[in-house]
């Protein structure tokens, strides 16, 4: 059966409905049983729809796969991404993209709370990533201001999930907890390899980064040698040489 659609077991009819409505109606009990109902702080009935259309792209292989392009592990990996660029709208989709990811990752797998809690439970390096969530968030945001001046509800969404960033968070966390329930269905096994698979594909692509840094810098360096760029070379490789143990570059002797 296609992911994008399931049976409603509770209907009669057994009819195939697409999963978005599975989605859209957790995410909307899961705000009533925390108390964040829509439009309590200001209309946000719009990034019901936006969430709900998220965690449904997450089922489609090729949507994980065309994010992979622009997802970084680290901010310097971001940032150093975005410096040399002037394109707003590769900006808006590698902030984006990365905000997204962040969310969901937290709120459907890292975030769990705790019992009689009406907090979700955050460790300090959590923190962090709620701290860039809200900061990929809110430069999403400022680009897509930018890229959709005649439609507003876009910019509009992603500020909302900038400055609300906890509370959809927690709004997330209690729908894996009490619809979702991922960590429960997984296998020991299978959380192993899921993790092993996404610290892998997170090691190549900081591998790919370093490769691409390094090349430049010897780019620089053949057109201007200096101490500091060979410094600087010295130091990229050995990164490299710290993810893949089998890497050798020599500078050619001047």
């Amino acid at each position: 059966m296609d992911p994008r659609h399931y049976i409603d077991l509770k209907d009669d009819s057994r009819d195939l409905q697409p999963t978005y409505y599975f989605m859209i109606n957790c995410l909307l009990y899961s705000r009533m049983e925390t108390g964040l109902v829509s439009n309590q702080d200001c209309y946000d009935e719009d990034v019901n729809v936006y969430l709900a259309h998220l965690l449904h792209s997450f089922i489609n292989p090729e949507y994980v796969e065309q994010s992979r392009r622009f997802l970084s592990k680290y901010d310097t990996d971001v940032f150093r991404r975005l410096s040399s660029s002037t394109d707003a709208r590769l900006k808006y989709q590698i902030y984006k993209t990365n905000a997204d990811f962040l969310l969901v990752s937290i709120g459907i797998f890292d975030s769990p709370q705790l019992a009689g809690s009406t907090r979700p439970r955050v460790q300090p390096s959590e923190e962090a990533y709620i701290g860039r969530g809200k900061t990929y968030y809110h430069f999403a945001y400022t680009y897509a201001q930018q890229m959709h001046r005649r439609n507003a509800g876009v910019s509009d969404v992603l500020e909302k999930l900038s400055t609300g960033f906890e509370k959809y968070l927690r709004i997330l966390s209690h729908m894996r907890g009490e619809y979702l329930d991922l960590m429960k269905r997984f296998s020991q096994g299978e959380v192993y390899h899921l993790e092993r698979s996404v610290d892998e594909h997170s090691q190549r692509e900081r591998l790919r980064v370093k490769q691409d840094e390094l090349l430049e810098l010897y780019s620089a360096w053949k057109s201007a040698p200096s101490a500091q760029a060979e410094e600087d070379l010295e130091r990229v490789v050995g990164e490299i040489r710290q993810l893949n143990p089998t890497f050798k570059f020599e500078l050619p002797r001047r």
